[in-house]
């Protein structure tokens, strides 16, 4: 009986979803309004769904209201140190309190837990390993040489047309007094150090939208040549895909362990 309602939760939170990368995509930004319509309809539904499950069996009811509420929690906090973007952390709380359950049978049959946004977040993370791989081939093939995490994560760009790219600069770049530019990657530990400590990553979109106040940075990139930039796939993209799949196809780690399971 729970059915009717998790689908239709589940198919305005997918729009929304879809629309939101869309948005994220071409202007890196996603406002709260997008997501006013699939609240409007998934919250009612939220609530039909856990009403049902609350009569049918009180004690199932309140162990996956606990996951949510953990989940949410997670979610929150990771977006409150910045390790989630805003549009990101929102999509997945949203995603958790509306759609705790499978909405249907997905091909690959779901995963023992049963909890539908756990299977959304692991697919979505699985999904954006994929972007890193391609990265580091390509990097591997242009020859370009960089530590390796950052040949994972980046690429050079051309200094002169830097605002224009899409990601954070990877590379704290300085001019000496004899006109030398002493340049050093930001590694991972250190760049979610500054994060964590509040201190913002520059983006291109800053460069892009404020060039005045970053004229010595845009100066030196340009004295620098080729400048290392993250690669700017919002992870909106990636939560969506792994929606859809979850959806349809089912978890994909449960799927793969499976298979090396021989099961």
């Amino acid at each position: 009986m729970v059915g009717i309602p998790l689908m239709i939760a589940a198919t305005a939170i997918g729009v929304t979803l879809i629309y939101a990368s869309i948005l994220d995509a071409k202007e890196r930004r996603v406002p709260h309004k997008t997501w006013r319509l699939a609240l409007v309809i998934a919250v009612p539904a939220a609530v039909w769904v856990y009403g049902l499950t609350i009569l049918a069996d009180w004690r199932t009811a309140a162990a996956y209201l606990v996951l949510v509420a953990v989940f949410c929690g997670f979610f929150y906090f990771f977006q409150a140190v910045n390790l989630f973007g805003g549009a990101d952390a929102y999509a997945l709380i949203i995603i958790t309190a509306c759609i705790p359950f499978y909405p249907l049978e997905p091909y690959f049959g779901a995963s023992p837990l049963g909890f539908f946004p756990f299977s959304v977040l692991t697919n979505a993370v699985l999904i954006n390993i994929a972007a890193p791989v391609a990265i580091f081939a390509k990097n591997i093939l242009e020859g370009n040489r960089a530590p390796v995490p950052c040949l994972l994560l980046g690429f050079p760009v051309d200094g002169r047309s830097i605002q224009n790219e899409f990601g954070f600069v990877m590379e704290d770049i300085e001019e000496a007094e004899d006109g030398r530019l002493a340049r050093r990657f930001v590694g991972f530990t250190e760049s979610l150090g500054r994060i964590v400590r509040g201190e913002r990553r520059l983006y291109t979109k800053d460069l892009r939208l404020h060039p005045n106040d970053y004229q010595r940075e845009l100066a030196l990139y340009r004295k620098a040549g080729k400048v290392w930039i993250s690669y700017g796939i919002p992870f909106i993209i990636p939560i969506t895909a792994g929606f859809l799949t979850a959806l349809f196809m089912g978890d994909i780690l449960f799927v793969i362990m499976k298979a090396i399971a021989g099961m």
